[in-house]
């Protein structure tokens, strides 16, 4: 059973589309998507083994990718792996920056060694991937961008770096999409809430405990799915919202919306959208996990 995209097939036939982060989650999602609508994906990430399995799985579905290890967060690798994909390809036509990653704790207990660690995941790679595909390839054939953030719209407690690195992700891409628009060059950010991602079982402790609780939380009543955010990101990609950019789209079922003096009403009428055919439901929401 292929991908069960809401979009039409062959929306990106012809085009080369850029995933970091490509080997699990959200952007092995995205990437299986982008193929199955005639992209070819060229996913990055710093371990091989992952890429290649996930290169095999878009294969084996009829999908073209190429992979490339690189670290975001070193410029002088950035700007090497961007120069083989565009002598190898011609052009970039469309780059998820997807690739980061943080971890739980209390601002009063972040060492700035920690801090600039996720700031340099989440924004400083970002930010050099994009100069790079912008440089190299966009400035002179136009493009999209879609970066990844984060539901930080009240702030992002437990988790205050990554706050910090994703709003300042949607201040870059905003910068981005005013001096690049002359280009043709299109910069808009997705920002997911709790989405059910592999990503959720690399948490520990009274963070891993409260996730199967989140959905609690949600007006929606549930919580997100990797497909939910991958078809927000291909449209932003996609002719479709050629008109589009400096935009921040909101993935989050409306958490936060709502005030701690009104209670939530509950209620489980939201139905997911999953059209990913290999999605894996995280053992931590799985029963007994």
């Amino acid at each position: 059973m292929p991908y069960r995209s809401v979009l039409r097939p062959g929306l990106f036939a012809g085009q080369i589309i850029v995933v970091t982060g490509g080997g699990s989650g959200i952007g092995r999602c995205t990437a299986h998507e982008l193929a199955a609508l005639g992209a070819h994906v060229v996913i990055t990430g710093r371990k091989l083994e992952k890429l290649e399995a996930v290169k095999a799985e878009i294969e084996a579905s009829g999908g073209s990718c190429e992979c490339h290890t690189f670290d975001i967060r070193e410029e002088q690798p950035v700007k090497d792996a961007i120069a083989t994909i565009v002598a190898r390809n011609g052009r970039i036509h469309g780059l998820f920056n997807n690739a980061g990653g943080q971890f739980p704790a209390d601002i009063a207990a972040i060492s700035q060694r920690g801090f600039d660690a996720v700031v340099r995941n989440n924004l400083t790679g970002g930010f050099l991937v994009a100069r790079e595909v912008y440089n190299q390839s966009m400035k002179d054939h136009g493009g999209s961008i879609v970066f990844m953030a984060a539901d930080m719209r009240n702030g992002m407690p437990n988790m205050g770096h990554s706050g910090a690195a994703r709003a300042g992700t949607v201040n870059l891409a905003m910068t981005m999409a005013f001096e690049w628009g002359h280009a043709g060059v299109r910069v808009n950010t997705v920002s997911p809430g709790w989405i059910a991602s592999s990503g959720m079982d690399t948490y520990e402790g009274d963070f891993k405990r409260d996730i199967p609780f989140l959905k609690n939380h949600v007006p929606l009543g549930r919580i997100g799915t990797e497909s939910e955010v991958s078809s927000a990101v291909c449209f932003l990609l996609s002719e479709g919202a050629a008109f589009m950019t400096g935009i921040n789209v909101c993935i989050d079922g409306g958490v936060p919306l709502g005030t701690r003096n009104i209670v939530l009403p509950k209620g489980n009428r939201s139905q997911p959208y999953n059209g990913f055919h290999l999605a894996v439901t995280p053992k931590v929401l799985q029963e007994g996990g």
